[in-house]
């Protein structure tokens, strides 16, 4: 009679845990579903250190701050790990009830081209619900074959990933968003059940020629747990800095923002317009941890004001060859994700001098 009440008990708790371990769901540190979370890979060369360019931060809306994560980036551990687990697996590949989608402007095991937006990302999603993963990663994620991996090239610079969880009646709205970015789809699963709903994600997959598609387009999304967010999409049509040309203007406040600059070729802060936008040159987390954007492969924004509180991550950088090029920014005015980055500006360069100006 013991057992028998033991074995029921065991079943109870099978029913109970299973439905929530293949949720397809952003994935915390200890691989619990959240509604998002960000990544701050940390670059190898920091100020006074010299690390292993696998270790990063982590956030997500239970922290009320950055924190060192305890595992490494190349391994299957972790937030970013956890989340893409399923696809390595071999569960989801053998199963028909769930899609996914990679892009990369330099994907994995494949030449660089200039056809595509410079835009790199991850969706994988059922009928229930399923994630964004937004990351500035170059020949990342790797085939789902290959298993999970790091790139090599991956270790030198810092980089973002920011992942949101969705409902799955949000994704046909994310897909249009992605026809403007005219992403490089490297490897895609898109079952039959999904095709008339997610149309867009069939054409992006296929590899086809796109539609005609407008230069921007403004979209409202809304996570899985109500977090609401703005997506700005740009097509090749529009010829411009995203960040002072569009978003700024948009979100009606100046930005302080901080993408690679590496090449020489980095655009200057711009005052020029209501809005600015102000390069950021030197990047601080905690413990202290100090680097320049030389270091920094990341593409993320926030607003001057504090009050304005807006933080956007996404995949373009501030120099003039990339006016030409597709691509965007999630943003949101959450207010742990906007202290976050906020206090990471350790200096910043205003219009009127040379000098730099610290927070």
């Amino acid at each position: 009679m013991c057992f028998f009440y033991m074995l029921l008990t065991l079943l109870h708790v099978l029913l109970y845990v299973l439905p929530c371990q293949s949720e397809i769901s952003c994935r915390n540190e200890d691989g619990e579903p959240v509604d998002w979370f960000i990544m701050y890979k940390l670059p190898k060369y920091k100020i006074g250190d010299v690390g292993s360019g696998l270790d990063y931060m982590y956030l997500d809306s239970t922290l009320k701050d950055w924190r060192m994560s305890k595992f490494l980036v190349n391994t299957s551990q972790g937030a970013l790990g956890s989340t893409l687990k399923p696809l390595y697996t071999g569960e989801e590949l053998r199963s028909n009830s769930s899609a996914y989608m990679f892009y990369n402007d330099a994907p994995p095991l494949m030449n660089y081209t200039t056809k595509y937006g410079h835009t790199k990302g991850a969706l994988h999603f059922d009928q229930s619900q399923g994630f964004w993963l937004v990351h500035t990663v170059p020949h990342f994620p790797p085939f789902p074959e290959r298993g999970y991996s790091w790139p090599n090239t991956g270790k030198m610079n810092g980089q973002t990933m920011f992942c949101v969880t969705y409902k799955y009646g949000q994704f046909p709205q994310i897909a249009q968003q992605l026809l403007l970015y005219n992403p490089h789809v490297y490897n895609c699963s898109l079952p039959a059940m999904f095709q008339r709903e997610m149309a867009d994600v069939a054409l992006l997959c296929s590899g086809s020629k796109l539609p005609w598609v407008p230069e921007t387009r403004l979209q409202k999304l809304v996570s899985a747990k109500g977090e609401t967010l703005l997506s700005f999409a740009k097509s090749h049509f529009y010829v411009d800095d995203i960040y002072a040309g569009w978003v700024a203007q948009a979100l009606e406040t100046t930005l302080l923002a901080e993408t690679w600059q590496h090449n020489g070729r980095t655009l200057p802060s711009n005052c020029s317009l209501p809005e600015h936008v102000l390069n950021i040159n030197e990047i601080l987390l905690p413990g202290p941890v100090r680097f320049r954007s030389y270091y920094d492969h990341s593409k993320w924004c926030v607003s001057w004001i504090r009050e304005d509180r807006w933080v956007c991550l996404g995949d373009l950088n501030r120099v003039n060859t990339q006016a030409w090029k597709s691509g965007g920014l999630v943003c949101s005015q959450n207010p742990l994700i906007y202290q976050a980055f906020r206090q990471a500006v350790a200096h910043y360069i205003s219009c009127n001098t040379i000098c730099e100006r610290m927070i």
